[in-house]
């Protein structure tokens, strides 16, 4: 697999597939993980630093079947936009293009796994899968986890669990989420109790792109906060359980408008095509929106014809730096703005 491979593909966890594809996007769990032999990241030197690339090379390398066809990237070769492209495709963290001197990531085929080396911590094994399938993501995670632990040495405590640089990683090591889309909630105004009644039960709502972004496109990460006296199967249950009552709550929010609302609903959706349909500038943060409302109809049978997929995957194709690899060279703004809706308008003018 090459870069261009990766960017002229599609995502796994955006297919659209599952029992609850209209509500949750996606299911992903974190691993942390450190090698006992180097102090955490922030405090290595660079020569212990590229020892933790090359030993974890060494070992994804022995290990079998998961990382066949596998992309390894240094950081320090990839240019801005590829950098920001793996962020957009929620491949690596924001925090992972800082200093990237000393910084790699592995990419499996269909972008299912992907493990970040010497982000926050050595090792950030990441898998990512389509719709509420929070169980199975898990699995894959521990097989990969138990795989690679067949070569390298993790940091363990006997009475913590796995070492982690951030002290609310300790202990399983283990971050659960899942994208969901929750329009409805957020036009009846029901979300704002819904984010605060979570935080309460341990767990915290993000936006798209992760910690510190806004939930454009009415999209929400919903993950645990706290991993330290936790199992994993606690972890993954108590957000399965939350998770189940966020589908009820935004399925109940979509009938009542469907049903109380549905001309002002069709009206919107209706000037949301319009206006994609015939832009000459929009931004990013407008396309999302816009793009939300359609996929809310297409999901309800207000919209025909649209396939769920390449709707998901609209909302990383119109992603600033995805649209400048498209367009093979930096945009200012203003010219991102333009590339944005003529794409977007040939997509819907069909």
């Amino acid at each position: 697999m090459t870069l261009d491979d990766l960017w002229n593909g599609t995502g796994e966890w955006l297919k659209g597939t599952g029992p609850d594809p209209d509500i949750v996007m996606s299911s992903r769990i974190r691993l942390a993980r450190n090698l006992a032999k180097y102090p955490f990241p922030h405090w290595a030197s660079e020569e212990q630093l590229e020892g933790a690339i090359s030993d974890f090379e060494s070992a994804y390398k022995q290990a079998q079947g998961y990382f066949n066809g596998a992309l390894f990237l240094r950081m320090k070769e990839l240019d801005s936009i590829e950098k920001q492209m793996l962020i957009e495709r929620h491949l690596i963290s924001r925090e992972h293009i800082f200093n990237p001197e000393h910084k790699a990531v592995l990419i499996s085929e269909r972008e299912i796994i992907s493990i970040m080396v010497n982000e926050e911590d050595h090792l950030r094994i990441q898998v990512l899968q389509p719709d509420f399938n929070l169980r199975d993501t898990w699995e894959l995670a521990d097989r990969i986890d138990e795989e690679l632990e067949q070569y390298l040495d993790f940091a363990v405590f006997s009475d913590l669990g796995y070492l982690t640089c951030c002290p609310t990683n300790v202990g399983t090591g283990l971050r659960a989420s899942c994208m969901v889309h929750l329009p409805a909630l957020v036009m009846t105004k029901q979300v704002g109790k819904i984010v605060q009644a979570i935080g309460k039960l341990g767990m915290t709502a993000r936006g798209l792109f992760g910690e510190g972004t806004e939930a454009y496109g009415n999209f929400f990460q919903i993950s645990n906060q706290v991993t330290l006296g936790h199992s994993e199967e606690e972890i993954v249950d108590n957000l399965e359980r939350i998770i189940k009552q966020i589908i009820e709550q935004e399925t109940a929010a979509r009938n009542s408008i469907f049903a109380n609302q549905r001309l002002l609903l069709e009206d919107r959706i209706s000037r949301s095509l319009a206006e994609l349909k015939s832009a000459k500038l929009i931004s990013s943060e407008e396309t999302l929106g816009l793009l939300s409302i359609i996929r809310l109809g297409a999901d309800l049978g207000i919209v025909k014809g649209l396939d769920r997929s390449m709707l998901n995957n609209l909302f990383i194709q119109i992603q600033p730096a995805h649209l400048q690899k498209k367009e093979g060279k930096q945009l200012s703004a203003e010219e991102r703005d333009a590339v944005r809706a003529e794409f977007i308008s040939k997509k819907f003018n069909i």
